[in-house]
């Protein structure tokens, strides 16, 4: 029986079962019931009717919540599988093709300078696979926010691990209000400022990296909006680099702020260096 039949049911049997309890009382029963017996037995039918559809229906609503919890375990799963195939694209499988060409270029070196500088271009592309895998593990593990680790704490984590794998100093200033931005964003929010990091390390050649954050006010002057930040002193990288065939970096961070209705800008600034630009409204009920 569907959810609708039931709760139709649950409207309509309770009131139809005592009218018909009525009718039968003053039709056929009253020289063998009293009023006052009769009137004791209504409430009772009416209990067990409404109990018996009721235990139908909360049986029904168990089931429906098992299959919806079990949709989102599956989806869960589904979108992490396919944002591990996303960044095992994005850097292990470039890097290794790169490792192909580059071993089938040492193997036709006609000098031992042209070896030496294979053989370095190779154990650099081994570096940025180890980084890859270290940053795609990384993010299995710290893509959900601790249940005992704070926003602010989750922030500070990621910029120790960046200052203790590069050696770039990290700064953080965020004024962003903790309870503006919902659990979902929070997540979101720092698998995007992880990649832009993992970026600023493999490309960008910095010494020092800024994230800065801030809510901006709606017209009764309460934040509704927030701007995020991750500015580099780097090297900077034209537009067409960034955007190019081959590049999924940007191009997976872009579709994540994306999904979540936020605009992301990478732009270079001056004198040198980049900044990657989060803008989005708040969802946190």
């Amino acid at each position: 029986m569907s959810y609708k039949w039931l709760k139709w049911l649950i409207l309509w049997i309770p009131t139809v079962a005592i009218g018909l309890w009525e009718y039968l009382r003053h039709a056929l029963l009253l020289p063998f019931i009293s009023m006052d017996l009769g009137n004791l037995l209504a409430p009772v039918f009416v209990f067990i009717i409404t109990l018996t559809l009721l235990r139908a229906l909360f049986a029904k609503l168990e089931q429906t919540q098992e299959t919806l919890q079990r949709e989102r375990i599956v989806k869960a799963a589904l979108e992490e599988r396919e944002q591990l195939a996303r960044e095992l694209h994005d850097g292990i499988s470039q890097s290794l093709f790169m490792l192909s060409v580059k071993l089938d270029k040492l193997e036709r070196a006609e000098s031992a300078s042209d070896a030496q500088q294979t053989t370095d271009q190779i154990r650099k592309t081994v570096r940025h696979v180890y980084d890859d895998v270290r940053q795609s593990i990384a993010n299995l593990h710290d893509a959900p926010l601790p249940a005992d680790m704070s926003w602010m704490q989750s922030i500070h984590h990621l910029t120790v691990e960046m200052e203790q794998t590069s050696g770039i100093q990290t700064t953080v200033e965020w004024h962003v209000q903790d309870g503006l931005l919902s659990y979902k964003q929070k997540v979101e929010l720092l698998a995007i400022m992880r990649e832009a990091l993992m970026n600023v390390q493999k490309h960008a050649k910095a010494k020092q990296i800024v994230i800065q954050g801030e809510g901006i006010g709606s017209s009764d002057k309460t934040p509704n909006t927030f701007r995020c930040s991750i500015l580099d002193d780097g090297i900077g990288a034209e537009k067409e680099k960034l955007h190019g065939k081959g590049k999924y970096g940007v191009k997976m961070m872009q579709e994540r702020a994306a999904a979540m209705g936020w605009t992301m800008t990478v732009q270079q600034t001056k004198p040198q260096g980049t900044e990657v630009e989060i803008i989005g409204r708040s969802d946190a009920k």
